[in-house]
Order: C-alpha cells, then structure tokens, then sequence
C-alpha cells in the first residue's frame, strides 16, 4: 500500500506563557513593561492556561468516545484501518484496503488477538468498501457517524487508525476544505478513482492510516482518511499537511447499500456511458478525451455522440485529459442535464447529455 493511500497521527498541546500575555496586555494599553499588570491582564493570562486545559480534556474524551471503534485490518501484505459501522460486526474501509483480499486479520482495540473478518462487498469506483467480523468481540462499538453539512472549514478534527502499523494512533489539525475533487492513482494498489466533494484536512495522512476515522469534537465520525496528496518536487514524497478524506455522506451512502443489497445499486455518481482516452494537439499537449466507444442506449449515445468524437468541454469545465473528464462529471449528478462540447471532423458542435449513473 503507498503513501497516498495510508494516514497519519498527532496531538495538539496548546500552552501559553501567562507572562508573555500580561506583557502584551501592558503593552497595548500604552504600559510600559515595567507598570504592574492590572485586573484584566492578570484574567486573561489565568484564562489561557484553563482553556489550554479545556480543550485538552476534550480531545481525551472524543479519543475515548471513539477509538474503541477503530479497528486495524491486515489484508494479506497490505495494512489499513477501518471503522465499526454496527452492533452486527459490520467494518467500513477504503476499497484499496482491502485490495482484491477476501479474508482479513482485524484487531480491535478491545482485544489482543486478531479476529476474522470476510468481505461483504467493495466499491472501488469510490474508494469504499464492507467487511465482517465473524465472531463479535465482547464491548465492540460501533461509532457514531455524523453530517457532511455541518463540516467547516477551521473546524478541528482528530485522525484515528494505524499509521505505518502504529495501532491506535491519533493526529490533531483541522478542516483546510470541503467539496475537493481528488483522483488517486492506480498504482501500489490504489483504485485510480476520481472522488468528489472530498473533505482536505491538515491532519496528517500516512500508510497504514487509509479507512480510519475523522473525527469532530463532537464525537462523530464525518469522514474515512483516504489518501494524502504527494509533491511531485520531493519526487512524489507526500506534502506535508495536505490529506482528505471522503465525506460521511458518501461513506453512509455506500456503507448502507452494500449491507442492504451485498452491492451498490445507486452510487450518486454522475457517467457520460463512454470509454475514451486522452488526445495531444500538434505541440504534445493534452486537449481532449477522443471517444473510444459509447456504451448502447448511454446517456453519451442517445445525446448522439459518436465513437471518434474529441470532448473539449462539459458544462463549464475545460476538458484536457481523461482525469479531468473524470473530476468533471465527480462534480455532477446523475440525471442532470449538461452541456457537452466536442469536435467532429474538424467541426465544434455542442450537444446535451442527461447524465447516467456508474
């Protein structure tokens, strides 16, 4: 498993020198350093200390709340993390995670001894997938999920699972951005699939980390680190700072069906019904998806494109490489109506496509 497709772990410790306060305090109120501190310097230097303790006590207690739910996945060579969705045993992962492995080592943080756990079903095409214990462990949890619209950017989240095998790790940063459309790669096993509405954290992501839990102050799960983003400056190395994870909307959307059903039968997840490939202009540069072939009765054939066809444009978005048709349509929805510019025979035209689903 690589490292853009494994998590991380941290702790926040927030100390002030209450002296440092009251200098500042002194200071802008036109005191010379020397003046002694009046009432208020004095409360706010005593404030920062108990507020430093405040929120020390609440990442313990969401740490309490929630690891007993996160547990370690070991699928053959591969190590991940995944998260207890129900008092049935059922754990939800990345679908990288667990690999093309039916059979999996899982360790909770109840107990010592690996249990079993066999695949329900996996859906790569967003990243997720279900496993399930065989035998329920005594005092398993399962955790609380909570609202994709209620994350904020500048909210602070915890980043729970097992980087680099370190079970039971925790990492401290906030929410950098929502609605982020990421593509992850296909190599060192990851899926090769574009994820939309991503939720960009500053907690760190590292191997191992992949199908844990990020977690609110609130105790809620809102969303599964997935993947962190790499530099290709540092060739490839992951940037500092910079992970996302999908948001619990999707995870539950997902989650729900393939314990329902053993599949996914509504992704939410928007498709032109073709099969293209990226095409370079005169100076090598990419600028288009050429169709390859247009599934039969698609929303891409019954709007009338034709294998041969060049995109350039969907909607708004410019169209240059079969990635960016990808991050294009993961911000769309299934039976939305969008425009879609292509070439034919040297000629732009443009046409309207009623988008499927994957």
């Amino acid at each position: 498993m690589d490292a853009s497709s494994r998590p991380a772990r941290r702790t926040l410790r927030l100390l002030v020198p209450a002296t440092a306060v009251v200098c500042v305090a002194a200071l802008s109120a036109g005191c010379s350093p020397a003046a002694a501190p009046g009432p208020r310097s004095s409360t706010r230097a005593a404030a920062a200390p108990v507020a430093a303790s405040e929120l020390e006590d609440d990442y313990r207690e969401v740490i309490a709340n929630v690891l007993p739910s996160v547990v370690q996945i070991e699928a053959g060579e591969s190590l991940g993390s995944g998260i207890v969705y129900d008092d049935k045993g059922h754990i939800v992962t990345n679908a990288h995670v667990v690999g093309r492995t039916e059979r999996f080592k899982v360790t909770v943080a109840t107990g010592e001894q690996p249990l079993t756990a066999t695949l329900v079903s996996s859906f790569p095409e967003q990243d997720l997938a279900v496993v399930r214990l065989e035998k329920l462990p005594p005092g398993l949890r399962a955790a609380r999920f909570g609202d994709s619209s209620q994350v904020a950017v500048g909210q602070i989240v915890l980043a729970m699972g097992s980087p680099l095998g370190l079970s039971s790790s925790v990492t401290q940063g906030i929410v950098s951005a929502v609605g982020r459309t990421v593509s992850e790669s296909s190599e060192g096993g990851g899926t090769g699939a574009t994820l939309g509405n991503m939720v960009q954290t500053s907690a760190a992501i590292n191997p191992g980390n992949s199908g844990g839990a990020l977690v609110n102050l609130s105790s809620e799960v809102i969303g599964i680190p997935t993947l962190a983003a790499s530099d290709p400056g540092l060739e490839g190395s992951a940037a500092p700072g910079i992970g996302f994870a999908i948001p619990v909307s999707m995870v539950r959307t997902v989650a729900d069906q393939i314990i329902k059903y053993g599949e996914v039968r509504d992704s939410g997840r928007a498709a032109l019904g073709i099969t293209g490939r990226t095409v370079l202009d005169d100076d090598y540069r990419p600028s288009g998806v050429a169709v390859v072939s247009v599934d039969r009765d698609g929303p891409a054939a019954e709007a009338g494109v034709r294998a041969g066809d060049i995109i350039t444009k969907l909607g708004g978005a410019q169209i240059t490489t079969i990635t960016s048709l990808a991050e294009a349509l993961a911000s769309e929805r299934p039976g939305e109506e969008v425009s879609v510019t292509l070439e034919r025979a040297g000629r732009e035209q443009a046409v309207t496509v009623t988008l499927g689903e994957i």
